[in-house]
């Protein structure tokens, strides 16, 4: 398919599935300036919303990219006001796909979904994630009658794929062909229902998925608003548990911070077994590094691991990139020295911006809860604002150290002791509240991000 005619393709059916606001403001100047082989090159017009859709859309894209041309396996992104060496560029990238012979894409089994590499064994344990972990054990011990469903929540780059993954992989060892198992992002099945509505094929596609022995979907926070996606899953959901059969799910955030999910099936999230990935502590950082660098059989030394562990606090994604990094940089220059690592770290890490904004902060708590932002700065008392805009409160005060008159005129001429009153709430729940903590964690990303 021509390259042009493949990015409109692509754009068309992605419009089908995210909000009008979500596409005009992401992805409607997004253009295909190369494609080569395997990999194609999107340009967008500026690093923030490269950065955005990189984080929040690269999936449905490669996904959707793959519907129309599977044999498309790497998709970059670059600003197209940048001066481009598309020569330089489409060789890199091809260089990488040849380099990377266990990139996901290649290698997943056609019949699950699943990819192989993910594996219990080279899931790393630590006190962030044991609770998760062990629930995924007793599940495949006891497909189907423990802690059906399992829903898993926890931040970007946290290792929850690679988990119930795993369970997947390892419930398919274990059992055989006697349990069907199935692997599905939400923006393929977001995709299905939609196809099957405008094909007229829905009763297919219903079967389809209730023929599963375990479902796994990944990411639920997407279906959250797409009222027949919901519907359709609501139906799924039943029939599958009815008949004792498993359910596995993952989200950013837990089922009653999914602002715009149908209350029933909140609820029925909320009837199993709901287990959070929290960020990793340092002897947890320190062991994946570890077991990374054993993986590509290099070795550095303790004090080397210690500064990695110690700059690479949030994001276990970004300490296997650093990893990854430093190796092809050591396989270039032949050493692994102190400045090589210090380098890499500074290019790869996402360190918070100091120039910070109130309205920046407000509008990524707007984001986060699916509200406007006038919603937190006019006088409305709606119930549904009212902890969106403590949480407001709060990181106004924590990350740009603001006087409480000061947050008070900007969300609504609230007076300074309303304000104290919220940040008090806010700070004290955080200690108490493991949802609440994981919104904050979740926002102040998204806060950094900008």
């Amino acid at each position: 398919m021509e390259a042009e005619k493949l990015w409109q393709s692509v754009l068309g059916e992605i419009e089908l599935q995210i909000s009008r606001a979500n596409y005009l403001t992401w992805l409607k100047d997004s253009k295909i300036i190369s494609q080569e082989e395997n990999a194609i090159l999107i340009a967008l017009p500026n690093n923030f919303v490269k950065e955005w859709v990189e984080n929040k859309y690269h999936k449905m894209i490669l996904g959707t990219v793959r519907s129309f041309n599977e044999t498309i396996k790497k998709i970059d992104y670059v600003v197209h006001t940048q001066a481009i060496d598309l020569t330089r560029i489409n060789k890199k990238i091809n260089q990488e796909i040849q380099k990377q012979t266990s990139f996901s894409e290649l290698r997943v089994d056609p019949e699950t979904n699943l990819n192989p590499r993910y594996t219990l064994d080279s899931f790393i344990v630590g006190s962030s994630n044991e609770l998760a972990y062990a629930a995924i054990l007793s599940v495949i011990k006891e497909v189907g009658k423990k802690y059906n469903p399992l829903f898993i929540y926890g931040g970007v780059g946290l290792g929850k794929t690679h988990l119930i993954q795993a369970a997947g992989n390892e419930i398919k060892k274990n059992y055989k062909n006697e349990v069907k198992v199935k692997y599905i992002p939400s923006e393929t099945y977001i995709r299905d229902i939609v196809s099957a509505i405008r094909n007229k094929r829905i009763e297919d596609t219903k079967n389809k998925y209730r023929d599963i022995d375990v479902l796994i979907i990944d990411d639920i926070q997407f279906i959250g608003g797409k009222e027949k996606t919901e519907e359709e899953f609501f139906h799924t959901f039943n029939a599958l548990y009815e008949n004792n059969k498993q359910i596995i799910i993952s989200s950013d955030r837990p089922p009653r911070s999914i602002p715009t999910l149908e209350e029933r099936l909140q609820s029925r999230f909320e009837g199993g077994m709901i287990a959070d990935v929290g960020y990793p502590d340092y002897e947890t950082r320190v062991a994946i590094i570890k077991s990374k660098l054993e993986e590509k059989k290099m070795t550095l030394t303790d004090d080397l691991i210690n500064i990695i562990a110690n700059k690479v606090k949030r994001n276990v994604r970004e300490l296997e990139g650093v990893i990854h990094k430093i190796s092809l940089k050591s396989e270039r220059e032949g050493i692994i020295a102190k400045t090589v690592i210090m380098d890499t770290l500074r290019e790869t890490i996402s360190q918070p911006s100091l120039n910070i904004s109130p309205q920046q902060i407000i509008q990524a708590v707007a984001h986060f809860f699916e509200i406007s932002p006038e919603d937190l700065t006019n006088r409305s008392r709606k119930k549904e604002v009212v902890e969106p805009r403590q949480i407001a409160a709060f990181l106004m005060r924590e990350l740009l150290n603001l006087s409480y008159p000061f947050i008070g005129e900007k969300l609504g001429k609230r007076d300074h002791t309303t304000i104290i009153h919220s940040c008090d709430k806010i700070a004290q729940g955080i200690n108490k509240n493991a949802s609440l903590n994981q919104k904050i964690l979740l926002i102040k990303e998204e806060v950094y991000k900008t």
